[in-house]
Protein backbone atom coordinates (compact mmCIF):
# COMPACT_ATOMS: atom_id res chain seq x y z
CA UNK A 1 0.00 0.00 0.00
CA UNK A 2 2.60 2.35 1.00
CA UNK A 3 4.51 1.56 -2.24
CA UNK A 4 1.48 2.18 -4.53
CA UNK A 5 1.31 5.66 -2.91
CA UNK A 6 4.72 6.30 -3.26
CA UNK A 7 4.71 5.46 -6.84
CA UNK A 8 1.56 7.64 -7.68
CA UNK A 9 3.03 10.64 -5.91
CA UNK A 10 6.57 10.27 -7.95
CA UNK A 11 4.61 9.57 -11.05
CA UNK A 12 2.70 12.45 -10.72
CA UNK A 13 5.36 14.51 -9.73
CA UNK A 14 6.71 13.54 -13.08
CA UNK A 15 3.95 13.97 -15.24
CA UNK A 16 3.15 17.56 -14.08
CA UNK A 17 6.70 18.96 -13.78
CA UNK A 18 7.54 17.35 -17.22
CA UNK A 19 4.91 19.27 -18.82
CA UNK A 20 5.48 22.40 -16.96
CA UNK A 21 8.95 22.06 -18.80
CA UNK A 22 7.02 23.07 -21.97
CA UNK A 23 4.37 25.25 -20.86
CA UNK A 24 6.36 27.39 -18.95
CA UNK A 25 7.65 30.88 -20.49
CA UNK A 26 10.19 31.59 -18.33
CA UNK A 27 13.08 29.31 -19.59
CA UNK A 28 14.67 29.31 -15.87
CA UNK A 29 11.56 28.02 -14.63
CA UNK A 30 11.38 25.38 -17.46
CA UNK A 31 15.19 23.59 -15.80
CA UNK A 32 13.63 23.82 -12.50
CA UNK A 33 10.68 21.98 -13.33
CA UNK A 34 13.06 19.62 -15.35
CA UNK A 35 15.24 19.40 -12.09
CA UNK A 36 12.18 18.44 -10.44
CA UNK A 37 11.24 15.65 -13.22
CA UNK A 38 14.74 14.22 -12.78
CA UNK A 39 13.86 13.52 -9.18
CA UNK A 40 10.48 12.00 -9.59
CA UNK A 41 12.20 10.02 -11.94
CA UNK A 42 15.10 8.83 -9.68
CA UNK A 43 12.62 8.41 -7.06
CA UNK A 44 10.48 5.73 -9.60
CA UNK A 45 13.98 3.61 -9.76
CA UNK A 46 14.25 3.17 -6.35
CA UNK A 47 10.79 1.64 -5.56
CA UNK A 48 12.02 -0.81 -8.56
CA UNK A 49 15.19 -1.97 -7.16
CA UNK A 50 17.37 -0.04 -9.07
CA UNK A 51 19.32 2.27 -7.16
CA UNK A 52 22.60 2.48 -9.29
CA UNK A 53 19.97 4.44 -11.69
CA UNK A 54 17.99 6.60 -9.48
CA UNK A 55 21.92 7.45 -8.04
CA UNK A 56 23.27 8.49 -11.65
CA UNK A 57 20.01 9.94 -12.41
CA UNK A 58 20.58 12.60 -9.58
CA UNK A 59 24.09 13.29 -9.72
CA UNK A 60 24.68 13.32 -13.69
CA UNK A 61 21.83 14.72 -15.26
CA UNK A 62 20.68 16.64 -11.99
CA UNK A 63 23.90 17.81 -10.14
CA UNK A 64 25.73 18.38 -13.91
CA UNK A 65 23.73 18.46 -16.79
CA UNK A 66 20.37 20.23 -15.19
CA UNK A 67 22.67 22.98 -13.32
CA UNK A 68 24.52 23.33 -16.80
CA UNK A 69 21.49 24.10 -18.62
CA UNK A 70 20.35 26.75 -16.00
CA UNK A 71 23.92 28.13 -15.86
CA UNK A 72 23.82 28.81 -19.88
CA UNK A 73 19.99 29.91 -19.82
CA UNK A 74 21.32 32.67 -16.52
CA UNK A 75 24.56 34.05 -18.40
CA UNK A 76 23.27 33.97 -22.29
CA UNK A 77 20.25 36.45 -21.14
CA UNK A 78 18.60 35.71 -24.29
CA UNK A 79 15.33 37.93 -25.17
CA UNK A 80 13.05 35.19 -25.62
CA UNK A 81 10.67 37.61 -26.75
CA UNK A 82 11.99 38.74 -29.87
CA UNK A 83 12.79 35.03 -30.89
CA UNK A 84 9.29 34.16 -30.82
CA UNK A 85 8.22 37.16 -33.17
CA UNK A 86 8.10 35.09 -36.75
CA UNK A 87 7.37 32.23 -35.14
CA UNK A 88 3.63 31.70 -36.44
CA UNK A 89 4.92 31.11 -39.48
CA UNK A 90 6.35 27.99 -38.97
CA UNK A 91 3.35 26.83 -36.94
CA UNK A 92 2.13 25.18 -40.20
CA UNK A 93 5.06 22.91 -41.17
CA UNK A 94 5.59 22.16 -36.82
CA UNK A 95 2.06 21.13 -36.91
CA UNK A 96 2.90 18.64 -40.34
CA UNK A 97 5.94 17.26 -38.42
CA UNK A 98 4.04 16.73 -35.01
CA UNK A 99 1.04 15.12 -36.56
CA UNK A 100 3.78 12.49 -38.40
CA UNK A 101 5.39 11.99 -35.19
CA UNK A 102 2.46 11.15 -33.62
CA UNK A 103 1.22 9.05 -36.28
CA UNK A 104 4.31 6.86 -36.17
CA UNK A 105 3.65 6.94 -32.43
CA UNK A 106 0.63 5.52 -32.51
CA UNK A 107 1.41 2.64 -35.05
CA UNK A 108 3.97 1.62 -32.82
CA UNK A 109 1.85 1.80 -29.45
CA UNK A 110 -0.79 -0.18 -31.67
CA UNK A 111 1.68 -3.24 -33.40
CA UNK A 112 3.73 -3.52 -29.98
CA UNK A 113 3.92 -7.08 -28.78
CA UNK A 114 5.22 -8.16 -25.51
CA UNK A 115 7.54 -11.34 -26.55
CA UNK A 116 6.17 -14.59 -24.26
CA UNK A 117 9.93 -14.77 -22.17
CA UNK A 118 9.40 -10.99 -21.01
CA UNK A 119 7.11 -11.47 -18.53
CA UNK A 120 8.82 -14.11 -16.90
CA UNK A 121 12.09 -12.66 -17.27
CA UNK A 122 10.58 -9.66 -15.54
CA UNK A 123 9.23 -11.34 -12.19
CA UNK A 124 12.41 -13.42 -11.90
CA UNK A 125 14.50 -12.70 -8.64
CA UNK A 126 17.69 -11.20 -9.31
CA UNK A 127 20.53 -13.37 -7.91
CA UNK A 128 22.06 -12.54 -4.37
CA UNK A 129 25.32 -12.75 -5.71
CA UNK A 130 25.40 -10.33 -8.38
CA UNK A 131 24.71 -6.37 -7.43
CA UNK A 132 22.61 -4.27 -8.77
CA UNK A 133 25.34 -2.48 -10.12
CA UNK A 134 27.42 -5.23 -11.42
CA UNK A 135 24.01 -6.66 -13.09
CA UNK A 136 23.65 -3.87 -15.05
CA UNK A 137 27.45 -3.59 -16.02
CA UNK A 138 27.49 -7.23 -17.10
CA UNK A 139 24.37 -6.16 -19.72
CA UNK A 140 25.41 -3.37 -20.50
CA UNK A 141 28.99 -4.02 -22.32
CA UNK A 142 28.67 -7.80 -23.25
CA UNK A 143 24.94 -7.84 -24.94
CA UNK A 144 24.98 -4.03 -25.27
CA UNK A 145 28.36 -3.27 -25.94
CA UNK A 146 27.97 -2.22 -29.56
CA UNK A 147 25.14 -0.32 -29.18
CA UNK A 148 26.79 1.67 -26.05
CA UNK A 149 29.55 2.52 -28.11
CA UNK A 150 27.63 3.67 -31.18
CA UNK A 151 25.95 6.19 -28.52
CA UNK A 152 29.18 7.61 -27.58
CA UNK A 153 29.88 7.91 -30.97
CA UNK A 154 26.57 9.57 -31.33
CA UNK A 155 26.89 11.77 -28.46
CA UNK A 156 30.50 12.70 -29.76
CA UNK A 157 29.47 14.03 -33.11
CA UNK A 158 26.55 15.91 -31.61
CA UNK A 159 28.72 17.88 -29.33
CA UNK A 160 31.45 18.27 -31.98
CA UNK A 161 28.53 19.61 -34.14
CA UNK A 162 27.17 22.47 -31.45
CA UNK A 163 30.50 23.68 -30.58
CA UNK A 164 30.60 24.08 -34.63
CA UNK A 165 27.98 25.70 -35.28
CA UNK A 166 28.54 27.62 -32.09
CA UNK A 167 31.96 28.73 -32.96
CA UNK A 168 32.61 32.24 -33.72
CA UNK A 169 35.87 33.85 -34.82
CA UNK A 170 35.93 37.54 -33.32
CA UNK A 171 37.26 40.31 -36.41
CA UNK A 172 41.10 42.04 -35.76
CA UNK A 173 42.31 38.74 -33.79
CA UNK A 174 45.24 37.41 -35.09
CA UNK A 175 45.36 33.36 -34.92
CA UNK A 176 47.97 30.63 -36.07
CA UNK A 177 46.99 28.93 -39.58
CA UNK A 178 48.70 25.61 -39.41
CA UNK A 179 48.52 25.02 -43.09
CA UNK A 180 49.98 28.18 -43.94
CA UNK A 181 52.75 27.77 -41.78
CA UNK A 182 53.60 23.91 -43.19
CA UNK A 183 53.29 25.50 -46.66
CA UNK A 184 55.32 28.56 -46.17
CA UNK A 185 58.50 28.39 -48.18
CA UNK A 186 62.05 29.95 -47.80
CA UNK A 187 61.03 32.76 -50.90
CA UNK A 188 58.12 33.81 -48.66
CA UNK A 189 59.78 34.26 -45.42
CA UNK A 190 63.07 36.02 -46.73
CA UNK A 191 64.61 38.25 -49.28
CA UNK A 192 68.03 38.68 -50.31
CA UNK A 193 69.18 41.89 -51.08
CA UNK A 194 72.65 42.96 -52.87
CA UNK A 195 74.60 45.57 -51.38
CA UNK A 196 77.34 47.27 -52.86
CA UNK A 197 80.19 47.80 -51.35
CA UNK A 198 79.88 51.51 -49.22
CA UNK A 199 76.37 51.95 -49.68
CA UNK A 200 75.19 50.82 -46.70
CA UNK A 201 71.55 49.61 -46.08
CA UNK A 202 68.92 52.20 -46.03
CA UNK A 203 65.27 51.85 -44.58
CA UNK A 204 63.67 51.51 -48.21
CA UNK A 205 65.98 48.97 -48.82
CA UNK A 206 64.43 45.58 -46.73
CA UNK A 207 61.38 44.35 -48.10
CA UNK A 208 59.45 41.39 -47.03
CA UNK A 209 56.47 39.29 -48.34
CA UNK A 210 53.35 38.79 -45.89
Amino acid sequence: MIAAVFFYLFAGFCVASAFMVIASKNPVHSVLYLILSFVSASGLFVLMGAEFLAMILIVVYVGAVAVLFLFVVMMLDVDFAELKQGALQYLPIGLLIGGIFLAELFLVVGAWVIGPGVPQAIVAPISKTVSNTEAIGLVLYTQYVYFFQAAGMILLVAMIGAIVLTLRHKERVRRQNIAEQVARTPAMSMEVIKVRSGQGLGSNSFGSNP
